[in-house]
């Protein structure tokens, strides 16, 4: 099974926001990789996932106290 990339909006702004969110993606089933662009206005968070769902990365995100939003 390949991995799918999405692509999320999101208010992680610094390092240390990436640090706060960085627990919560690296212990979820079903993340590849990560990364968030703090550099782009919109703070895109792009996941390569291996069978977690856009909703679940979602709620994870929201879980860890930021907002997000995904990009079609």
């Amino acid at each position: 099974m390949g991995t799918t990339e999405l692509r999320f909006k999101t208010n992680i702004n610094c390092s240390g926001c990436v640090a706060n969110v960085r627990p919560y993606l690296d212990n979820a089933d079903g993340i590849d990789e990560w990364q968030v662009d703090t550099a782009n206005k919109d703070k895109v968070l792009t996941v390569h996932t291996k069978g977690i769902t856009g909703k679940e990365v979602e709620a994870i995100i929201k879980k860890a106290g930021y907002k997000i939003e995904p990009i079609y």
